[in-house]
């Protein structure tokens, strides 16, 4: 079941989840098996702690490797991907659910890759869904940041 604060954020922006049966989307690539998409467009979110304790929601295509000296440069510090039990604990999700809608404290960076990507996929909180959006809809709903995590370092 989506959770309330997605649900409400979905249908005041006029989307709306697709739901599957519970734990069929945990990874991108069950996720896009599923929805019959290629993986790059499961819009995959992780969640990151910076040394000084801000945290970070990168949202990328599903088949990405972030490289850390990247994500330093634009974050501009040290960080390290949480655990699922902080990850629950900052954004109310588990991982394979996570989602970038109804987040606070979070800063949310959405990766200008999934762009021409068209449709994408984000989780809607749990590891049974996926939210067809794009990124603008995305960085206008998320009020999040777009970067280009594929610069050289």
């Amino acid at each position: 079941m989506i959770p309330d604060k997605v649900q409400q954020v979905l249908e005041a922006h006029g989307l709306s989840a697709l739901e599957f049966e519970p734990g069929s989307t945990p990874t991108a690539e069950m996720a896009a098996r599923r929805l019959g998409v290629a993986t790059a467009r499961i819009a995959k979110s992780l969640l990151f702690k910076s040394k000084e304790g801000s945290y970070h929601l990168v949202v990328c295509p599903g088949d990405k490797r972030l490289s850390s000296g990247v994500l330093k440069r634009i974050i501009g510090s040290k960080v390290s991907m949480t655990d699922a039990d902080e990850t629950e604990r900052v954004t109310g999700f588990r991982p394979g659910g996570v989602c970038p809608f109804g987040l606070e404290g979070v800063e949310v960076l959405l990766d200008q890759a999934l762009g021409p990507l068209g449709t994408v996929y984000p989780a809607a909180g749990t590891d049974a869904t996926g939210v067809p959006t794009t990124l603008a809809q995305l960085a206008r709903i998320t009020g999040g940041r777009i970067v280009d995590f594929d610069t050289m370092e």
